[in-house]
């Protein structure tokens, strides 16, 4: 019977590749990617050489009739997208779900997530937390934000560097200067960093330092610990 699995791949670190997903890799008769350059160099340092697909967030609507009819035909075929796992803030939802419907397997194998080691290094509480992925660059943006103001739970973004002081401006008139907040970049990467503090600490130290690499933000739900005194240690880099 085919099946498609879901194959997370590194963030950062390329020895965060699992067994299990090697080993899938290794024996799917066809790999889409997200983009086969990037994957294509994961591969080659792997030691995988595999038919590649191209099935990204601009020509899936186009090729996932295509997709469907051939996955169809095949035992096995592994999805992957640039880094971490298909789907979350990646494409990978509409493969899925035409999956399902033509009756094919899915799988999804356990493996890389960027929010989720940001999450538990925040210092944050982790056992209840919304995933709000990226926020809209325009129309849409301060209506999501606006909407979180009374949100109990962590907040946990995904932003890009180029975005990532408009953000915190954002959420400093929306949520209030005092919320905590932990900004984590390059997570698995040589220069892994995750700045805590209050929202407008955080800010001031980017706006000196700039800001570079993959970013996830995690703002305290709101009625949290206002006061600085929880991320007063003399060293928080």
């Amino acid at each position: 019977m085919p099946q498609l699995v879901l194959v997370p791949t590194p963030i950062g670190n390329l020895d965060d590749i699992t067994l299990r997903a090697i080993k899938v890799l290794q024996s799917a008769q066809v790999i889409y990617a997200e983009d086969t350059r990037t994957s294509g160099m994961l591969l080659k340092h792997l030691g995988i050489d595999k038919p590649l697909r191209s099935l990204h967030q601009h020509n899936e609507h186009q090729r996932l009739a295509v997709a469907i009819a051939e996955i169809s035909t095949l035992d096995q075929v592994a999805y992957i997208s640039d880094a971490g796992t298909p789907g979350i803030s990646d494409p990978g939802f509409l493969l899925v779900r035409a999956c399902i419907q033509a009756g094919i397997q899915v799988h999804t194998l356990p493996g890389p997530t960027a929010f989720v080691p940001a999450l538990v290094c925040s210092g944050l509480p982790s056992d209840r937390f919304i995933f709000e992925g990226f926020l809209p660059h325009k129309k849409g943006r301060l209506t999501r934000l606006q909407a979180l103001v009374n949100e109990q739970r962590t907040i946990v973004f995904y932003e890009s560097p180029f975005r990532l002081i408009k953000l915190l401006e954002q959420c400093i008139i929306n949520f209030g200067e005092n919320r905590l907040v932990c900004v984590s970049r390059e997570i698995s990467k040589i220069y892994e960093e995750h700045k805590r503090g209050t929202l407008v600490e955080v800010l001031q130290y980017f706006n000196a330092k700039g800001v570079k690499g993959e970013l996830v933000v995690c703002v305290a739900g709101c009625g949290y610990y206002q006061a600085t005194e929880i991320f007063s240690e003399p060293d928080q880099q």
